[in-house]
C-alpha cells in the first residue's frame, strides 16, 4: 500500500493526486484528507482539507445535473439496466428514510425537512455518507439547485473540518487509518454492487 501511495503521488504530484482522490466515490473527501495528510504525500492540514474540499465539492455541481439523464441512458442498454434501477431504487428508498427520520415530530416545511436531512447526511463523516450520496439523495427528493447545494456545500465542509481535525489528532497513526478506509471502500463496493444488482433484477420483475 505505501507503494501504491507513493507512486500515484509521484505520478499526479501530491495535490492533484489529493483532488482526484477526493472525487472518487466511497473514497471521497475523507480518504483524500487521509491520503494528503500520509507520511509519503506530506501535505499539511490546510492543503489536504483545501483541496479535498474543492475536489469532492466539484462532484455535486457535476452530479446534480447529470445523475438522473446517466441513469436513464444506462436503463436503455440490457447490460447495464439492472445497475441503473438498482441504484434508482436503492437512492429513493435511502432518501424516503432520512425525510421520515428527520420529518419525525417535526414542524419545519417539507423542502425545510429535506435540506436538513441532506444536510445532516453529508456533515456526519460515515460509510456512504459523502458527497456523491448525499447528492443523489437531493436529487430523489426533487430538491432544486439553490435547495440542495448549500446542505451539501455545507455538509461537506463540516465532515472535512471533523476528519481534518482527526486526521491531526491521530497523525503518527494516519497511514494505517488510510489502509483501514481503502479496505473498507473494498468491501462497501462488493456489498453495494451486490445490494443494487438484487434490487436491479427485483425492479426488473
Amino acid at each position: 500500500m505505501d507503494a501504491i501511495i507513493q507512486f500515484l503521488a509521484d505520478l499526479f504530484g501530491a495535490p492533484l493526486a489529493t483532488f482526484l482522490g477526493s472525487m472518487i466515490p466511497l473514497i471521497e473527501l475523507k480518504g483524500s484528507i487521509m491520503f494528503g495528510r500520509s507520511e509519503q504525500v506530506g501535505l499539511n492540514f490546510f492543503e489536504a482539507f483545501g483541496i479535498s474540499f474543492l475536489g469532492s465539492t466539484l462532484v455535486f455541481f457535476i452530479l446534480f445535473f447529470l445523475l438522473v439523464p446517466v441513469l436513464n441512458l444506462l436503463k436503455k442498454w440490457k447490460f447495464f439496466a439492472k445497475i441503473a434501477l438498482g441504484v434508482e431504487d436503492y437512492i429513493s428508498e435511502k432518501a424516503q428514510k432520512q425525510i421520515d427520520k428527520q420529518g419525525k415530530n417535526s414542524t419545519l416545511s417539507a423542502t425545510k425537512i429535506k435540506t436538513w436531512a441532506v444536510f445532516l447526511f453529508v456533515a456526519i463523516p460515515l460509510p456512504m455518507t459523502g458527497v456523491w450520496m448525499g447528492t443523489g439523495l437531493a436529487v430523489f427528493m426533487n430538491l432544486r439547485f439553490k435547495e440542495a447545494v448549500f446542505p451539501v456545500v455545507i455538509g461537506n465542509f463540516i465532515a472535512g473540518l471533523i476528519i481534518s481535525l482527526l486526521a491531526e489528532l491521530f497523525l503518527p497513526y494516519v497511514d494505517y487509518i488510510l489502509y483501514a478506509l481503502f479496505a473498507l471502500a473494498a468491501v462497501f463496493l462488493v456489498v453495494f454492487l451486490v445490494k443494487i444488482v438484487k434490487r436491479g433484477m427485483r425492479k426488473q420483475g
